[in-house]
C-alpha cells in the first residue's frame, strides 16, 4: 500500500502513527508519498480571506482518486464537509485532545491589553474580541514548530494553538494555558485524524479496522453540523461533541467577527444518531449565519 501525506513533521508523525496501526493488522509493506498541498504553498495570506476548502488537503484527495496513492492521512479539522462522493473516510482512529492552548512566556491572564498575538484564525481572533482581551492581533503562518519560535524569540507574545499537535510532537512543555471547551471552543474535528480511500478501494477493509467508534461518532456530528451550515473556516464557529455515558453531547457556538456570541447550541443525543445531532444543531443555528 502507498499512503499520502503532506511533508511537515507533524504530518509526518501522524502518518508514521497510522502505518504502526495498520502494522498490526495486515502484513502489507506501506511506502510513503509526500504531497504538497497549495496550503504549504502559500505562507503569506490569513486562510480565512481565501477560499481554503480543502487547502491542506485537496493535492491529497486527488492522489487517491488518481490512485497514485492508495489512502491519504489527515488532520480531520482540514477535511471539508463535502468531501468528493468517490472518497470515503474510513476510519477514524482514537481522537487525541480536541482543546485549545496558549504557548506563551506567560499565562492568559497576565496577558495585558496591547500584547502581540500571532493567529491566522478567524475563530480565535474573534474568542479573544469576545473575553476582551484587547490584544494586536496578527497573522502567523509557519508549522508548529515555527510557530512557538516565533513567540520564544518574541516575534509575538503568545499565540493559540491545537493541544493535539503539541502532544503528539511532544512539544507540550511549551503550553501555557488550556481551555475549555466552552471558553475557547475548537473546530470541528480538531484532535483527530481522518484516513481518507476510495469507495470502491479494496483497501477500505484494512484500513476500517483502525476506526474507534466513539471517535467516529464525534465527529461526524461537527462535521455534519457544519456540512449542513455551509461554512468553513470564513466563519467564526466553534463546536465539539463529547461521548457521555451512551448518549452524545454536542456544543456549538456562533461568533460575529467583532467576538458578539450570535448563536450559542447544547444539544445531547443517541451515540448512534450523530449525524442527526449535528442536523438539529444546524437548525438551531441557520438563521445566524
Amino acid at each position: 500500500m502507498i499512503v499520502g501525506t503532506r511533508g511537515s513533521k507533524l504530518a509526518t508523525v501522524q502518518t508514521n502513527y497510522i502505518i504502526k496501526e495498520l502494522s498490526k493488522v495486515t502484513d502489507t509493506k506501506i511506502e510513503t508519498n509526500i504531497i504538497k498541498t497549495k496550503g504549504d504553498k502559500i505562507t503569506d495570506s490569513q486562510l480565512y480571506n481565501m477560499d481554503s476548502r480543502g487547502i491542506f488537503t485537496k493535492e491529497l484527495d486527488r492522489a487517491v482518486l488518481d490512485e497514485e496513492v492508495d489512502f491519504a492521512v489527515h488532520s480531520l479539522k482540514d477535511v471539508p464537509s463535502d468531501l468528493n462522493k468517490d472518497l470515503v473516510i474510513a476510519a477514524v482512529p482514537i481522537r487525541e485532545s480536541p482543546y485549545e492552548v496558549l504557548v506563551s512566556k506567560k499565562n492568559w491572564e497576565e496577558l495585558s491589553a496591547g500584547s502581540s498575538l500571532g493567529t491566522s484564525s478567524l475563530r480565535r481572533e474573534a474568542f479573544c474580541k469576545h473575553h476582551q482581551k484587547n490584544f494586536k492581533l496578527e497573522p502567523i503562518r509557519g508549522n508548529i514548530e515555527t510557530r512557538i519560535r516565533k513567540v520564544m524569540t518574541g516575534d509575538c507574545d503568545a499565540t493559540l494553538m491545537a493541544e493535539a499537535g503539541l502532544k503528539r510532537l511532544g512539544l507540550t512543555k511549551h503550553i501555557k494555558n488550556r481551555f475549555s471547551a466552552e471558553y475557547l471552543t475548537p473546530p470541528a474535528g480538531q484532535g483527530a485524524l481522518g484516513i481518507i480511500t476510495r469507495a470502491d478501494s479494496p483497501k477500505r477493509s484494512v484500513i476500517e479496522k483502525l476506526n474507534h467508534y466513539v471517535s467516529f461518532q464525534e465527529v461526524l456530528a461537527e462535521k455534519t453540523l457544519l456540512e449542513k451550515l455551509g461554512v468553513g473556516c470564513q466563519v467564526p464557529l466553534g463546536t465539539l461533541a463529547r461521548k457521555n455515558n451512551d448518549k452524545l453531547d454536542i456544543y456549538a457556538v456562533l461568533l460575529s467577527k467583532d467576538g458578539k456570541i450570535l448563536s450559542k447550541v447544547s444539544l445531547t443525543g443517541s451515540i448512534k444518531e450523530a449525524k442527526q445531532l449535528g442536523k438539529n444543531a444546524a437548525k438551531h443555528m441557520e438563521d445566524y449565519i
